[in-house]
């Protein structure tokens, strides 16, 4: 069970997590020029979804980048299983791994336990997706507790090309008390 649940319009966390390749990742700001991101936290090596997802997600990471917004994937699995399944797909958007139950809890994840050690060999999170604004606030969120729950890619560029569009002055949803 998802232990807290990030608000609409409320502060992303500060939380970093090691970055494939090296470094540091900071999840709480854009990488790039970008005053926008999105966070993709996704299964890991074992979920073949994940891999399409992500996969999809690379395909249209041109077109996020043209409307403002960074994109950044991360998931629980260690350094050798991250980079596994990432060498597949080779993304040209930075992606994390290591991230710890007390991070998934603190972004409001499920958490799931692996049903056989061929699964995996530690609690890994179901997939969430948040986009954070220039402000450093939760703009879209969404939270599932399976694999096949998960935002269409497709649609969620055509959203934030209409949010992002300065003539429609787009709110925050979901923020009445």
């Amino acid at each position: 069970m998802a232990a807290t649940k990030i608000e609409a319009g409320q502060q992303f966390p500060a939380l970093f997590v090691p970055r494939l390749g090296g470094g540091k990742i900071n999840l709480s700001k854009p990488e790039n020029a970008n005053d926008w991101h999105m966070v993709v936290v996704y299964r890991g090596k074992h979920c073949p979804l994940c891999t399409k997802y992500l996969a999809d997600l690379d395909r249209l990471l041109p077109e996020f980048r043209k409307i403002g917004v960074d994109v950044v994937a991360v998931s629980a699995d260690p350094e050798d299983r991250a980079q596994s399944q990432i060498s597949e797909i080779k993304p040209d958007f930075p992606v994390g791994y290591g991230l710890t139950v007390n991070q998934m809890r603190e972004l409001g994840l499920y958490i799931s336990h692996p049903r056989s050690p061929a699964e995996t060999d530690r609690s890994f999170s179901e997939p969430g997706l948040f986009v954070v604004n220039a402000e450093g606030n939760v703009q879209i969120t969404d939270i599932s507790n399976a694999p096949f729950a998960r935002p269409d890619l497709a649609s969620m560029l055509m959203g934030l090309r209409f949010i992002r569009n300065p003539e429609h002055n787009y709110p925050i949803r979901g923020t009445h008390q």
